[in-house]
């Protein structure tokens, strides 16, 4: 068995470090000192709690310029990219400092003059995380956050890609207060792992962001144990562009949304849905705006397109994209690579496809890489029935000035997350999960803390 991981930079293949991967048992001693801990952590008061949640925010601002680098060393996407990862990161920990203070029970008014029926929240317990690749801090803080705000322990698996990031974001949290037994990482093989937390008696909660077939075997393993569960999984992002629209800031916004992280995003656009009437008008500023991206290594000003993450991701996008031209498709910018399998660097250029249709694989999986499809429609019903037509739900995005057509797609649009005019929506104030085979539950805004906290009800008699 492999004892160490090998991370390595995903734009020139060279070693940044050695990870050592733990031992089952050493796993399971982390879950029981976690489960430990929760019986001091979940008792101390909501304040403490916030005044540490915002001290490791600070902490995290403080070394922001170092943190980014590290996720660009290990990740690849642009520094510019990296810096707004801490930021958003820090953004879920100083609301989540403040939603500690606001986790409130209720008084039900009793049928009988005698009772009194008093509602509370509490903490469900240690919660195991296992997070992405693609923003390793980012998803580690929307977790990690609102389970420490609500009172319970925390253990987390970084993604083996990219743990460096995630490993220093929770050192910092050490570093300001938090226990050591209350905040952990464990290194070790994902389905490992996974099946290590949804075993233990003493995990009460499962939380995944990644693929849609790991987020299906995670919730039939926590059965087992009726451990709660919080899915992000795959998605298929459809954006419409209306007749009516700003054309050329929708060119903008679908350039913001397809190409962040190289396209490595479960919210990016993955096809792109534009009226027949303003095709020609729409594609033509898309394309002179993708020729304008520099690709490169992130660490590198300018460069706006980082690498693929590994071999495994850049033989996906290839193969979707010859497939595509096999049926008919035409490259009108991109379509060219640059790679070395012995070295470890994978470079996929943007990549605009028109004369789509439905017959292409592009169409049906999650690319996951930097290419833009293009098909038309007529009628916004069919827009929405090519949108709607995936089993995924996550992110949605359709541009129009039309007040009808924008609440028309809103109600009709089966997705979790909808950009209207805009290609940006998350936010750490927002909900943000999908719908169908994109997941379960929600995270970010006042819902994000719910999953981490049990209801108790109390009735009094005899009053």
């Amino acid at each position: 068995m492999v004892d160490v991981i090998q991370v390595t930079n995903p734009a020139t293949g060279e070693r940044v470090a050695e990870v050592n991967i733990q031992s089952d048992e050493e796993i399971k001693e982390a879950i029981n000192r976690g489960h430990h801990a929760f019986q001091t952590w979940s008792k101390i008061d909501a304040h403490e709690r916030s005044r540490l949640i915002r001290a490791w925010s600070a902490k995290v601002q403080e070394h922001k310029e170092e943190l980014a680098k590290l996720m660009t060393l290990e990740n690849g996407k642009p520094l510019n990219e990296a810096r707004g990862e801490i930021d958003y990161s820090t953004d879920y920990l100083d609301w989540y400092a403040e939603e500690a203070k606001r986790i409130y029970g209720r008084t039900i008014p009793a049928n009988t003059g005698t009772k009194r029926i008093i509602v509370t929240k509490e903490p469900i317990g240690l919660v195991a995380a296992i997070t992405p690749w693609n923003f390793p801090t980012a998803m580690m803080a929307r977790k990690a956050a609102p389970a420490l705000a609500a009172g319970c322990t925390f253990i987390v698996k970084p993604a083996s890609e990219t743990p460096l990031s995630g490993m220093k974001f929770i050192d910092y949290a050490h570093e300001v207060g938090i226990p050591k037994d209350v905040i952990q990482y464990v290194m070790g093989q994902g389905k490992a792992v996974g099946e290590i937390f949804t075993e233990s008696e003493f995990v009460r909660k499962i939380t995944f962001t990644g693929s849609t077939a790991v987020g299906k075997q995670l919730i039939k393993n926590s059965s087992d144990k009726i451990q709660h569960v919080t899915m992000e999984l795959g998605g298929h992002a459809p954006l419409i562009v209306a007749e009516d629209a700003d054309v050329e800031m929708a060119a903008q916004q679908t350039i913001a949304t397809k190409f962040r992280n190289a396209g490595q995003t479960c919210v990016c656009a993955n096809r792109i849905l534009v009226h027949e009437n303003v095709l020609e008008e729409f594609t033509e500023k898309f394309v002179a705006e993708v020729k304008k991206l520099e690709v490169g290594n992130g660490l590198e000003e300018g460069v706006d397109i980082g690498p693929i993450i590994n071999e495994k991701g850049y033989n996906k996008i290839v193969s979707q994209i010859e497939d595509a031209i096999s049926k008919g498709a035409e490259v009108l910018v991109g379509s060219q690579f640059q790679s070395d399998m012995e070295k470890g660097y994978f470079f996929v250029y943007p990549t605009v496809l028109k004369n789509v249709t439905t017959e292409m694989m592009i169409m049906h999986e999650e690319t996951f890489g930097p290419v833009a499809p293009i098909i038309s429609f007529k009628t916004i019903e069919e827009a929405v029935e090519l949108a709607n037509g995936t089993p995924y739900g996550l992110a949605a995005y359709f541009f129009t000035n039309d007040y009808r057509v924008g609440h028309y797609l809103h109600e009709h649009l089966k997705f979790g997350i909808i950009g209207w005019n805009d290609g940006g929506p998350s936010a750490a104030h927002a909900p943000f999960g999908g719908m169908k085979a994109s997941g379960l539950g929600r995270e970010g805004g006042i819902e994000g803390i719910e999953p981490y906290l049990e209801t108790k009800y109390l009735s009094i008699g005899g009053l």
